[in-house]
């Protein structure tokens, strides 16, 4: 992939291959996005779900919303690619995340670029701390919100009135992704990426996570084609197996325009690569951290036999001392490959309690970030219990002085 990289960017050819992908991809039917009804739904007129892949509201008397249901089997990754909502789509936006189950929204713009509005301002600030959207019936609260040099992580509360029911959302959004561009550097754009894998919200065990962008093509296909790639390298452990420009048009078949620069196509190729680099260091630190514990003790010298003696007959002394391993027995050789095989087959199970323990140090952090959290609030509520009794008690205290003084003056 390294090699395929260098000799498109030494043939200046990345305008060409992002045309034939372009010319390759599958076209399918939109119908629904272009009826009359949904117009003013849309963000741009030239970016519409398919109707086969559209994602469909339930509760609601138009289940029109602009966004696509992209999977990917082999990798076992749902996304929701939408359209960055509108200001009268928001409350439609959270009632799919409600009703898809979905655990994280993955945001990669900000509202405002170049003075225009490329998205609603659909989740509450740390100073209103609550949104209700009322023809849906939701309620979203700002529970934490931290922020990074060119990220900022959040957790939500989204409630349902109707039914009282309540659950958190995380929320990422990545601040320094310009409109039809690329990242500073695939290492700023991994560490999001590994942030986002961290809190379990992209595992087959949640709903699909909501990434959006503006138009929910460009940056957010970048984003679902990088982490596609890096499933699919662990899962084959051959990072030659990769087959970008096939994953794309694959991901394609759910929805029109995925990538939509030769910059960002180029990107994409650059963080799979060095994300490769990262997880096969990250796999052999691992292994090397580990080793210790899979290996099991060490057998005890062999005896001597003797049957190995001329004519069966003991020695003037101790037996031989054992030699190489390759001249050991082919029963003992036979037994180390076994346990070697064994050593391999538990290397899976050891990334998998690494990948738990990091979820769960997140968890951790989220958990003390939420007792900070408790904390705050109970002071607050205890000095707008008190507040207006000081107010009162000064007041007093600030009259009674007066008359006195009054009083002292007029004597």
């Amino acid at each position: 992939m390294e090699q395929e990289l260098e000799d498109i960017d030494s043939s200046g050819q990345w305008q060409n291959i992002y045309n034939e992908i372009r010319n390759q991809a599958s076209k399918y039917p939109y119908k629904v996005a272009k009826l009359p009804a949904n117009r003013n739904l849309n963000r741009y007129r030239d970016v519409s779900p398919y109707d086969h892949s559209r994602v469909r509201l339930e509760n609601c008397d138009n289940d029109y919303i602009n966004a696509s249901l992209v999977t990917v089997e082999e990798a076992q990754r749902a996304y929701i690619l939408s359209q960055g909502p509108l200001r009268n789509t928001c409350g439609h936006f959270w009632l799919m995340i409600w009703e898809q189950c979905c655990k994280a929204v993955i945001m990669l713009n900000r509202v405002i670029e170049k003075g225009s509005e490329k998205c609603a301002q659909y989740w509450p600030t740390a100073q209103e701390q609550q949104i209700s959207f009322t023809d849906t019936g939701l309620v979203v609260r700002l529970l934490l919100e931290e922020d990074q040099s060119y990220f900022t992580i959040r957790l939500l509360q989204l409630q349902n009135k109707k039914t009282g029911e309540s659950r958190e959302i995380y929320h990422f959004h990545y601040t320094a992704w310009p409109d039809f561009g690329v990242p500073e550097s695939p290492a700023a754009f991994l560490k999001f990426l590994l942030k986002v894998r961290e809190s379990g919200s992209l595992g087959p065990e949640h709903g699909p996570s909501v990434v959006h962008c503006s138009a929910g093509i460009g940056r957010s296909g970048t984003f679902s084609l990088v982490d596609t790639c890096l499933v699919l390298m662990a899962k084959r452990e051959d990072i030659s197996s990769i087959d970008i420009q096939k994953v794309l048009l694959d991901m394609r078949e759910y929805r029109m325009g995925l990538i939509q620069t030769p910059d960002q196509l180029r990107f994409s190729y650059m963080a799979v690569i060095e994300g490769a680099r990262l997880i096969l260091k990250d796999n052999k630190i691992q292994t090397k951290r580990k080793e210790p514990e899979l290996l099991a003790p060490p057998l005890p010298p062999p005896r001597p036999s003797l049957a190995n003696k001329p004519n069966g007959q003991p020695g003037p002394g101790p037996g031989p001392e054992v030699g190489p391993q390759d001249n050991r027995p082919d029963k003992d050789r036979a037994g180390d490959l076994a346990h070697e095989h064994q050593t391999e087959k538990n290397s899976g199970p050891v990334r998998k309690r690494h990948r738990e323990d990091r979820i769960a140090c997140t968890a951790q952090r989220v958990q003390q970030m939420k007792q900070r959290l408790s904390d705050s609030e109970r002071k607050r509520d205890q000095w707008l219990y008190w507040r207006p009794i000081l107010l009162n008690v000064g007041a007093g205290a600030a009259l009674a002085v007066g008359l006195l003084v009054c009083w002292w003056y007029s004597q």
